[in-house]
């Protein structure tokens, strides 16, 4: 018994206060509405925007000063579609953005009269998004930070002074009839007594459509309600002139609530008196029960009864109000979801005809009952498929109603990614080189996507230009925008082309794609194969084995891939890795550098042929075309003609005089290494530098085998030097680019054998 009574305690101290709490007097919700007017003052569409923005962290962007900017930003949604799910949902950057931008504007207030279709093709992850959507939303309202409070009446018998003449006849009559019938003791004719009272002193009366108890206040009140009951601070200015607020004033009370209130009134002609009987309790949600959301499926037939009551309470309110007829406890099922959200999972079956009922309702946001007119301001979600479409299509009046969110195919590779890690577990990382397992996503991807681009083309007209890095479609760039990145290989021309407008454009173009392509679905089995083949504890899967596979193995999967893609992936791949070979051998002097640097600034402002001593550094310089030419050589490369050279010496001689020197160190007091003009040469000098970082060991023999003999026991046979530089070499690809030692010395013999520096030699220089 006490292990019975100790476990029954436990989970009664389990329960938090939330679940314990119950009606307030109304005068006692004022108090925390004045308290805390932004969590109290919420309809649906700002308690689920405040849902949201409490689970996505971040926000982050890359480009934060770039001026052309979108604010195109990186959202982590793992606490809202992720954690504490039994199917987790991966919402791509694109999507991600869309599903923010809505969120948004249901704050502004920007959601009225409006069904959100969220569309998307088989396999794409609506049903699993939808349900953990609501799932948080469940959750969050049980929480402090997303309570809300509903109206309950409370009406004393005794304010009306308790029974009428009337009522105390009928009722001693009743009860003469049982004591000549009956013998009762003293007990038994109280519990007669109470079973034949009308009802207890206090009639609860619960508002079916869960009203906020502020509608309660007649609408032509409440601005001069809020004016008194509010200081003259911010909240109250954002109260009586933002649009997310105008509800407030506009919106009326259930038809129940309302006319209780008139009936009320007429009795007791004081609405502070009438108020006294409001109280505000807690809005519980359950899904499960209809209560506050209700979702319904294709295939669930619609309900037997569509106008819901309850006798008993009817009973006590016409006794309550002499059966006047002034209150209908009427409601229908859209009440139950009011201040909700009222879901639909795929428009098809009877969901085609529960969406065209809406139409009505969500035109004009009433449903009649009966001869009652109910409100219904309840937040509407659905799911679509592209082929569904046209079950709606005839309604061209109900279309305008609609607003549709795209859920296509994964269309940024990092959440491809990361969805094969969580189905795969994160161990597969250490299966594959650096980049590889990311180049398989790509090759997935490119399927979902159109081959041809026009914002691309408008903005690369020439893509031959990158035919070393990129697909002549762009559809490799194209991805690396659309997970917001723009790449280091652009030239500056076009790097200064892509406008905010251009940006907008492209990511406009994800609204049309991934609608094709391998489903998510088929992508995990694809992966899942290809990594039960390939994956060994003894050799890493490269990027030749990867080719292979959808060329060679595979070849039907390899005919839905675009012609050309999978070679142009391999060049950009080729690349990538030489800059981060070149990158880990680099180890120049960046103090000479800084050097350099200042002194060429300082030096572009004078006629070759004079001594002058730098402001910088104060070194004493000999100007000379030759001076001139030697850091030009390094800031361009070396097959930079003598007009591009004295072209850029003017260009960068304009810059410094009027920008530079007069606006950031002369009126904002930045030193010449805050600037942006010095932060750009010395970017360039060090990108030269480490592009010929490579060059000593192209033709060494040593260079190779002692890579080859990294970790072993002949590798102390080698010169200091080559040792030195193989170790630095393996150490930085290791720390910088998260290789592992054997990894690390596979890629740079590959990088070696395949003698990428000359390949990419005339491109990169």
């Amino acid at each position: 018994m006490d292990t019975i009574t100790q476990a029954l305690h436990h989970i009664d101290r389990s329960l938090d206060d939330w679940d314990h709490r119950g009606a307030i007097p109304f005068e006692e919700f004022l108090g925390l509405l004045v308290a805390n007017p932004n969590r109290v003052i919420r309809n649906v569409f700002q308690v689920f925007h405040d849902m949201v923005v409490s689970h996505i962290r971040g926000g982050v962007d890359e480009y934060p000063v770039d001026p052309e900017s979108i604010h195109y930003v990186s959202y982590d949604c793992t606490k809202l579609f992720v954690e504490g799910t039994d199917n987790p949902f991966f919402a791509d950057r694109l999507f991600a953005n869309r599903f923010m931008n809505l969120v948004d504007s249901l704050r502004r207030g920007a959601q009225q009269n409006k069904i959100y279709v969220f569309e998307g093709p088989p396999g794409s992850g609506k049903s699993t998004f939808l349900n953990n959507l609501l799932l948080k939303f469940e959750n969050y309202v049980k929480t402090e930070e997303g309570m809300r409070y509903e109206a309950i009446w409370r009406i004393d018998r005794q304010a009306f002074g308790g029974f009428t003449r009337h009522e105390t006849a009928v009722f001693l009559d009743k009860l003469s009839k049982l004591l000549e019938e009956h013998e009762f003791n003293q007990e038994e004719l109280l519990e007669a007594e109470h079973a034949m009272h009308p009802g207890d002193d206090v009639v609860e009366i619960p508002c079916p459509s869960h009203d906020n108890p502020i509608l309660v206040i007649p609408k032509q009140f409440r601005r001069q309600f809020f004016d008194d009951l509010f200081k003259n601070d911010e909240m109250k200015w954002r109260l009586f002139t933002e649009k997310e607020y105008e509800w407030v004033f506009r919106n009326t009370s259930c038809t129940i609530c309302s006319s209780l209130y008139q009936a009320l009134l007429a009795r007791l002609k004081s609405p502070k008196e009438v108020l006294r009987m409001l109280h505000a309790r807690p809005y519980r949600f359950n899904r499960r029960l209809g209560e506050g959301i209700s979702v319904f499926n294709p295939g669930d037939k619609p309900m037997r009864q569509s106008v819901f009551t309850n006798e008993m309470l009817q009973n006590r309110i016409n006794a309550l109000l002499r059966d006047s007829n002034e209150a209908k406890y009427l409601f229908s099922q859209y009440a139950k979801t009011n201040n909700g959200i009222y879901a639909l999972m795929d428009i098809k079956g009877h969901n085609t005809d529960r969406l065209i009922e809406l139409h009505n309702i969500v035109s004009e946001g009433i449903h009649k009952v009966d001869d009652l007119e109910e409100n219904v301001d309840s937040l509407f979600l659905a799911l679509m498929n592209p082929e569904d479409k046209k079950n709606i299509e005839s309604y061209q009046s109900f279309l305008d109603r609609i607003e549709y969110i795209k859920i296509p195919y994964i269309l940024d590779l990092n959440t491809e990614v990361q969805i094969y890690r969580n189905i795969f577990g994160k161990q597969i990382d250490h299966s594959f080189l650096p980049r590889v397992l990311h180049n398989f996503a790509r090759i997935i991807i490119s399927s979902r996507m159109r081959e041809r681009s026009l914002a691309m083309h408008e903005w690369i007209p020439e893509p031959h230009r990158y035919s070393q890095y990129c697909d002549f479609n762009l559809q490799l760039l194209k991805m690396e925008i659309y997970t917001g990145h723009i790449p280091t290989w652009l030239t500056e021309e076009d790097r200064k082309r892509l406008t905010a407008k251009r940006r907008r454009q492209i990511i406009a173009e994800s609204e049309a794609e991934g609608d094709k392509g391998f489903s998510g679905r088929d992508a995990l089995k694809i992966f899942g194969d290809f990594y039960s083949t390939y994956a060994r504890k003894d050799k890493l899967i490269t990027m030749t084995i990867l080719t292979d596979y959808f060329t060679k193995v595979r070849q039907e999967l390899g005919r839905q891939i675009p012609d050309g893609f999978i070679e142009s992936l391999v060049r950009l791949y080729n690349f990538t890795i030489l800059q981060e070979v070149k990158e880990s051998l680099y180890y120049y002097n960046e103090e000479q550098i800084s050097r350099d640097v200042q002194n060429y600034l300082f030096a572009i402002n004078f006629e070759p042929g004079i001594v002058e001593k730098s402001t910088w550094t104060g070194e004493k310089l000999t100007i000379t075309e030759a001076f001139l030419e030697g850091i030009e050589n390094r800031l361009l490369g070396g097959e930079a003609t003598p007009a591009h050279r004295h072209t850029f010496r003017r260009d960068t001689q304009k810059e410094y005089a009027s920008r530079t020197l007069a606006q950031e160190i002369l009126s904002e007091g930045k030193p010449i290494t805050g600037t942006g003009l010095y932060q750009t040469l010395f970017e360039r000098y060090v990108f030269n530098l480490k592009e010929k970082a490579l060059d000593p060991f192209l033709d060494n023999v040593n260079f190779r085998r002692a890579i080859k003999d990294f970790g072993r026991e002949e590798f102390k046979t080698y010169d200091k030097r080559i040792r030195d530089d193989v170790t630095f070499l393996i150490g930085n690809l290791c720390t910088k680019f998260r290789y592992n030692k054997h990894g690390a010395k596979e890629v740079c013999i590959y990088v070696i054998d395949n003698d990428l520096a000359r390949t990419f030699g005339h491109s990169t220089s």
